[in-house]
């Protein structure tokens, strides 16, 4: 007769985790805050620690060098650091949240539509009135994201496949496709909208002052307070629809509530930086991977790694092609289009195809 030994849970087996959570959660705020830095130190001139403190924190001084250093330190660098932290952790949550309700393990934030939205916006409001200044066109674009979102969501929550993850996918294929087509009409026929777009659309967080880079982190906050709120019926909704509603949780009203932080993220991210592609992606599954599928820890984690992942793409930017600059959303467009290849080539290994 073979007996087999059944062994109890070890009582400390859930703190240990916890802990390891945690602990990786400080590990990732450490290297953020090593990537801040060495954007400081990062460019076309490369500046000393000390003169990077200086930059900072010094009174100003006479000496046209050392002003030259405050001016390339707090109206340059400060601003595509800070830039490129905020639009990294709303992507990085962004695509943490459009991967569970969508239950889709290959989705990113464009397939709400955001993208195609706010590109159609720039063109539409440079070819109408005239806007050069990004300052004029970013709230346009904010605009354009936010309504192609909420017809997303509106089309998706209609009909026989109302809420079902699968119609939310086709409905912002279908008003992706729809936008990305007026949008090339539009600049097609505009000169000026060519141009802009051509440049937008590369994606990158340099140029943009911190009067666009405030407003917009207000939305992300809001964002992100959505999106903490939704978290533990984020975990349920993933068991099943009717799991879910046997545990109590409002369908509609949990996955309004993520649509709507999916798109102020998403939405205020894509209007100051430009499209990129891929960041919200990547970052999730490899959140994933660190935390197991409990959205409460994977959301913290994927958003610091996108902070993390466009900060140090930026860099790179900075110095592969030196003295000039390679846009941030180019470098991750090099990493994330490798990633998804492989991603969909072990999901056919796996299933067989």
């Amino acid at each position: 007769m073979v007996t087999t030994e059944v062994r109890p849970p070890t009582p400390g087996g859930a703190t240990d985790t916890r802990g390891r959570r945690v602990a990786g959660l400080g590990v990732l705020a450490l290297v953020l805050v090593v990537a801040a830095g060495a954007s400081l130190a990062v460019g076309a001139r490369a500046l000393s620690p000390g003169e990077v403190w200086h930059g900072l924190f010094a009174d100003p001084q006479p000496d046209q060098k050392l002003t030259e250093i405050r001016l390339i330190v707090q109206t340059v660098r400060v601003p595509r650091t800070v830039l490129a932290i905020v639009a990294g952790l709303a992507l990085g949550v962004g695509g943490a949240l459009i991967q569970g309700y969508t239950r889709n393990p290959v989705a990113d934030t464009g397939l709400l539509g955001v993208n195609a939205g706010a590109s159609f916006a720039v063109v539409s409001v440079i070819a109408v009135f005239g806007f050069t200044d990004p300052f004029q066109y970013v709230w346009f674009a904010f605009v354009g994201a936010g309504l192609a979102g909420a017809l997303v969501f509106g089309l998706a929550s209609i009909g026989r496949g109302a809420g079902n993850p699968l119609t939310l996918a086709l409905a912002g294929q279908g008003v992706t496709v729809f936008l990305a087509a007026m949008t090339t009409a539009v600049a097609l026929t505009d000169k000026e909208s060519l141009n802009a777009l051509r440049f937008w659309n590369a994606g990158s967080v340099a140029g943009v002052g911190f009067h666009v880079i405030g407003p917009v982190t207000g939305f992300v906050a809001v964002g992100l307070v959505l999106a903490l709120i939704t978290l533990p019926a984020l975990n349920l909704l993933n068991l099943g629809d009717d799991v879910a509603r046997a545990l109590g949780v409002n369908i509609a009203v949990s996955r309004t509530i993520g649509i709507a932080a999916v798109t102020l993220l998403a939405g205020a991210a894509t209007a100051a930086c430009g499209p990129i592609a891929f960041l919200g992606l990547m970052v999730t599954h490899v959140a994933r991977h660190l935390t197991g599928p409990d959205y409460r820890w994977l959301v913290p984690y994927a958003g610091l790694l996108g902070a993390v992942v466009l900060l140090v793409c930026d860099i790179a930017g900075r110095l592969v092609v030196r003295p000039g600059e390679l846009e941030s959303g180019v470098v991750v467009a090099l990493l994330g289009a490798p990633f998804f290849a492989l991603l969909v080539w072990r999901g056919r290994f796996r299933s067989g195809a």
